[in-house]
């Protein structure tokens, strides 16, 4: 029986290839497209007042309110701005440390370096962003340090987000980055050269324009991730709040999930936007 389905499969390639993908395609399916469908269908419900209970009536009351509160408003300017800071100063950074693992280090100091990469993800979550909270509390190391030439820390607020958040997903962004800077050749870097071209018009006209699609996806991950945080600011950012933070405390404390759920959309929106500008771009194509 074992041998038929074996000679079956093999005289038919596209069918064994359905059979192999059926599985992770439906897990797929049920685990993130049935709870978005959940997620969606759950923002047009609304919550009794008295008992408390969700009311499975379809009511538009919470995209409104999502979309004319001022502090929905405000919170999602704010949310958007921290992503967008936290993938710009990623990206930047990431394209030195990716640079110099691949173009500069030898073959055992790149090995090295993709450990260390590696190594903050070995390390739980809450425990580095705990870590920064007492790097820049005002008894942390970072005020002893900067004390002696008449600076402080930032504290707590918006800046430790930031900078929290962009040690969190730093190692997300080089990895691509430096996926992509090992398959540009050496050759066309060395061609530049001998042509004249400096580094930096090299690096710019060369270099940039072949690993613009993995920029792309190491912003992806960054933007998104910081997108939909909320155990940050709840450590390190003070009395702000982000978008999960509201989803968050609608869903415990306020016991309004079907708000939870409509403020949940917001950010799936702006995820879908950015994915579909990128596309328009044509950096995703070459991924």
């Amino acid at each position: 029986m074992a041998r038929r389905g074996s000679a079956f499969f093999s005289r038919h390639p596209r069918l064994r290839l359905g059979f192999l993908i059926a599985a992770p395609l439906l897990w797929l399916g049920i685990v993130y497209v049935v709870a978005l469908a959940a997620l969606l269908v759950t923002a047009f419900w609304s919550v009794d007042s008295f008992t408390g209970e969700i009311t499975q009536s379809w009511t538009l009351d919470n995209i409104i309110t999502v979309l004319t509160g001022s502090l929905y408003q405000v919170v999602t300017l704010r949310t958007v701005g921290v992503a967008l800071l936290v993938t710009v100063i990623d990206v930047l950074i990431a394209l030195q440390i990716a640079f110099f693992m691949a173009k500069v280090a030898g073959p055992r100091m790149q090995r090295i370096l993709v450990i260390a990469v590696l190594m903050p993800l070995w390390a739980s979550y809450l425990v580095k962003a705990y870590a920064w909270r007492s790097v820049l509390s005002q008894d942390g190391i970072l005020q002893w340090l900067l004390t002696p030439f008449g600076g402080s820390t930032p504290g707590y607020g918006l800046t430790a987000t930031i900078i929290t958040l962009s040690y969190l997903w730093l190692p997300y962004v080089i990895l691509p980055i430096y996926a992509g800077l090992e398959r540009v050749p050496d050759s066309l870097l060395e061609a530049s050269g001998d042509l004249g071209g400096r580094t930096w018009m090299t690096l710019r006209l060369v270099t940039l324009p072949l690993i613009w699609p993995a920029i792309i996806a190491g912003s992806i991950f960054s933007f998104s991730l910081s997108l939909g945080d909320y155990l940050t600011v709840n450590i390190v950012g003070g009395a702000n709040q982000m978008l999960g933070n509201l989803v968050f405390t609608n869903v415990g404390a306020a016991n309004n999930l079907p708000l939870a759920a409509a403020i949940a959309l917001i950010p799936i929106a702006i995820i879908f936007g950015y994915l579909a500008l990128v596309r328009r771009t044509g950096a995703l194509d070459n991924l």
